[in-house]
């Protein structure tokens, strides 16, 4: 007779800066769930009073790191922190996001063999609309609905292949141990995809569940159009932001895709910001930010910190 496989341990990792509002319903929810052996909190240096909620609350571990070392820092630190802790899984997920309450059960339930699988990430204010909508892999097929996903579904429950990084994510530990943590230098964007197109490198076995879902705020700066509407570019008015994403984006298409596509993201910033949302000063930050991931100096984001 065949004994019964073990239950894994579970551990919930919540990355957090100043988002306490977000962050009291989120822990709340998570401490509905019984599927989790324990729910730890890396709080960025928050100045909001994060720290000294966390301190006042039981069933809760909590981690404020001396500096704010941004969402990459923060799930370096937590993914770390949980499978030193003895966490068979790893269950991912930043501050704004707020799982269903079945969304844990539901992906355990089909299981199967993933290595890498999370849910579908759906607008809080409209939840048949997804707020980071889904490439088919291997296709040109971009899916912005509920609705979309599910006809697409190639392996029910599942879309195979693809999934939105560090947002209810679930991750074994054996694929942490064979690829490493989150690049912690890159602060923030691009910190998840790298992450994603790592696993996939490593032979990870990675899909989203379309029954499984997290709620989120809407992001519809992202995805400003241009070339009349054929492509969409990532356009944030955070210095920040951009930095970060022109810098850490242009460093996974080198190291992924290879310098055609890494070319192919410069050309696409310039024409941006050139002739689509004219701007000298975001042409000049995008170009150091690139030059300082050719040379991979993760440090000039500091500037922009308050």
């Amino acid at each position: 007779m065949t004994p019964p496989p073990e239950t894994p341990r579970i551990a919930a990792v919540v990355v957090t800066f100043n988002r306490l509002g977000l962050l009291t319903g989120l822990v709340e929810r998570l401490r509905e769930v019984p599927e989790l052996a324990e729910v730890l909190v890396v709080d960025n240096a928050s100045t909001d009073g994060t720290g000294a909620w966390l301190a006042a609350q039981d069933r809760i571990e909590a981690r404020t790191l001396p500096e704010n070392v941004g969402g990459a820092g923060g799930f370096h630190e937590g993914l770390r922190w949980a499978v030193e802790r003895g966490a068979d899984l790893v269950w991912l997920m930043d501050d704004d996001g707020l799982p269903e309450p079945d969304c844990l059960s539901r992906l355990l339930a089909d299981r199967r063999d993933l290595e890498f699988w999370g849910p579908l990430v759906v607008a809080d204010d409209d939840p048949g609309r997804l707020v980071f909508p889904i490439r088919r892999p291997g296709t040109a097929t971009v899916l912005r609905t509920v609705a979309e996903v599910t006809a697409a579904v190639d392996d029910p429950p599942y879309v195979g292949d693809v999934v939105i990084p560090f947002n209810g994510v679930l991750v074994t530990r054996d694929l942490v141990e064979r690829i490493g943590l989150p690049r912690a230098e890159f602060f923030i964007w691009g910190d998840d995809v790298e992450y994603l197109w790592r696993a996939r490198r490593a032979g990870a076995r990675v899909a989203t569940h379309t029954g499984a879902l997290v709620a989120h705020p809407a992001t519809d700066a992202l995805g400003s159009p241009m070339l009349r509407g054929r492509a969409t570019y990532n356009h944030s008015p955070s210095d920040l932001k951009h930095y970060c994403m022109a810098r850490n984006n242009l460093v996974n298409l080198r190291d992924y895709h290879g310098w055609p596509h890494a070319l192919a993201f410069v050309a696409k910033t310039a024409w941006f910001y050139a002739f689509t949302r004219p701007s000298p000063a975001r042409l000049w930050l995008s170009a150091r930010a690139m030059w300082a991931g050719v040379r991979g100096d993760f440090t000039g984001h500091r500037r922009f910190l308050r």
